[in-house]
């Protein structure tokens, strides 16, 4: 099935809400709000996709992908995540550079081209930012996630992915001296706000909650 640009990143941007968000009843105007675009272009492209048999749609309802559209998602999903890796791995992007770049990559078609790119990279499991890379049979499984906002103190955890991939939050995580797998102690929360006061590389750093909500951990100790 041919489709546009804009289609496919309307499928994908469902799967982001549905899947891994995990929005229960995701409508028209969170997608909007997601994409950054009108309830009424939204409402205009989901009957196509309707039409195209690539959602469930029904005005007011809930929105759904079939089978056929979650496959296309997933595909697109991962040739952006594999893109990311390699212009970050390869090519001296750092992470908060990397999506809009793999934005315009995931939508070359040669499957022969995504094939011999993820045995060049060495078969990835996660991209730069800990998401996980389906596989080329569309495996995809989301491991079980705890925010840093869910640690209590005295506990030691790594971070293991982030959940807000915008420019702006990567380059604060950077800012503060985090990165994948930095280990970190929660050494305090504050009861007013819950912030935490987190330690790692021998210093002590206050986070806000929202920060907090945002970064994806693993307890270890």
């Amino acid at each position: 099935m041919k489709l546009t640009k804009n289609e496919e990143d309307y499928l994908k941007a469902l799967f982001h809400l549905i899947v891994e968000q995990e929005e229960e009843k995701p409508g028209t105007n969170m997608l909007a709000e997601y994409m950054g675009i009108s309830p009424a272009s939204v409402n205009g492209m989901l009957k196509k996709l309707k039409v195209k048999s690539l959602v469930h749609y029904e005005k007011y309802g809930k929105l759904e992908l079939t089978s056929e559209g979650q496959e296309i998602a997933l595909r697109l999903i991962r040739k952006h995540r594999l893109w990311e890796t390699f212009l970050h791995d390869h090519m001296n992007f750092t992470w908060d550079e990397v999506h809009d770049v793999a934005e315009q990559m995931e939508h070359i078609k040669s499957e022969k081209l995504i094939e011999e790119l993820e045995k060049f990279l060495g078969f990835p499991k996660v991209d730069p930012h800990g998401a996980v890379i389906p596989t080329a049979k569309g495996e995809y499984k989301i491991p079980p996630k705890v925010t840093l906002s869910e640690m209590d103190a005295g506990q030691e955890c790594r971070l293991k992915s982030v959940k807000d991939g915008s420019v702006a939050f990567l380059q604060y995580v950077t800012k503060l001296g985090l990165e994948l797998s930095s280990k970190m102690k929660i050494i305090e929360r504050q009861d007013f706000d819950d912030s935490l006061i987190i330690e790692f590389d021998d210093k002590k750093v206050a986070v806000s909650k929202k920060f907090a909500d945002n970064v994806f951990v693993e307890e270890v100790g």
